[in-house]
């Protein structure tokens, strides 16, 4: 086994697979020559020629139309987004056509498309700083992948590219452990815990929808996605040093969503926090707190606690970019809330 960045455990699933079906093509905005906006498709336009990376044109709406037609004549695109910010420029594209097609059709025409995104706060401000996963978690006929380390991003991207559904591949800059666009040092983080990073050589797979348990505990459940796995993870750290052992559950798909590993372990601590980057306002949480609050209520021996970001546009200066984003000590305070019942 090999220690593998998440952003070369993404370039080498995706070209794996592209040699293991020709049918596999990459399209976007600088994937070919400039290796994508973060470089994950670096070589890949050496390896394949340009018939199967393809360089688009800087219109989302037009390359996400290309690619769902693509779908529709049993090719197997992946949509690479620069930033997850420029979605909403092909929402009708998503939205109305990927996502209903499969329906529509009476099940005669696939949709096998991966749309992958960069997102997440990293100075970048406003428009290029978002978490969208709550946008498309409403969209029926979507799936919603969240990979936090790069063996789970391998198995997954190879998972969804082999799916006849459109799947939402959302990556978070933080985590690729690769430099900036721009160059300079490594985009990285104090509390990014190297778990996972031992990735196979070979092809795997990752069932979308199967969470993954990546600390074991017995007094608080904490769900978690992306960076945020990363700091409830330190948290974890933190907190057992007071006595309290806090569980840490990737849900790594948010749809399909893995309630049976969730209720397993809140059957087991009785108190829940979830933890994301997106907005608090009918967010991440706002969902699996509701999911969580109907099917277990029982269970729950306090309120379930929200961890997210504030209900505003991501700043630009980095005081206040981390003012509304979650940090370490957000997780440990809301721990603290539901162990002492406040």
């Amino acid at each position: 086994m090999r220690k593998l960045s998440m952003m070369d455990a993404i370039n080498e699933a995706i070209a794996q697979e592209m040699r293991h079906d020709p049918s596999v093509i990459l399209m976007g905005e600088d994937v070919g020559k400039f290796g994508g906006a973060f470089h994950v498709s670096h070589g890949l336009l050496e390896e394949f020629g340009s018939n199967r990376v393809w360089d688009t044109p800087i219109s989302e709406a037009g390359l996400m139309g290309v690619g769902v037609g693509a779908a529709m004549t049993n090719l197997r695109p992946i949509v690479e987004f620069q930033y997850a910010d420029f979605i909403f420029c092909a929402m009708d594209q998503i939205v109305n056509q990927a996502a209903k097609i499969r329906l529509m059709s009476g099940g005669q025409t696939n949709m096998p498309i991966v749309i992958r995104a960069p997102q997440g706060a990293t100075g970048r401000a406003a428009q290029h700083s978002q978490s969208v996963e709550a946008w498309f978690m409403h969209v029926p006929g979507m799936k919603v992948v969240l990979p936090s380390t790069p063996y789970d991003a391998k198995g997954l991207l190879i998972s969804a590219i082999r799916d006849n559904n459109p799947v939402l591949f959302l990556e978070h800059k933080r985590l690729y452990g690769a430099a900036s666009p721009g160059g300079g040092k490594a985009i990285g983080d104090q509390d990014i815990q190297a778990i996972g990073d031992d990735v196979p050589d070979e092809m795997y797979t990752i069932p979308l929808g199967k969470a993954d348990v990546k600390r074991v505990g017995k007094d608080v459940t904490v769900i978690a996605t992306l960076l945020m796995v990363h700091r409830a993870l330190a948290a974890a750290n933190e907190l057992a040093s007071q006595g309290i052992d806090i569980e840490v559950i990737d849900p790594r798909s948010l749809v399909p969503l893995d309630i049976e590993t969730i209720a397993a372990s809140v059957r087991k601590t009785h108190k829940v926090v979830i933890v994301s980057e997106d907005v608090m306002r009918a967010g991440v949480g706002a969902e699996l707190s509701a999911v969580i609050s109907h099917d277990l209520f029982d269970e729950l021996d306090a309120p379930v606690e929200r961890v997210s970001a504030a209900n505003t546009p991501i700043p630009f200066g980095p005081a206040a970019e981390r003012a509304v984003i979650p940090q370490r000590e957000d997780i440990f305070r809301a721990v603290k809330r539901v162990c002492s019942g406040e």
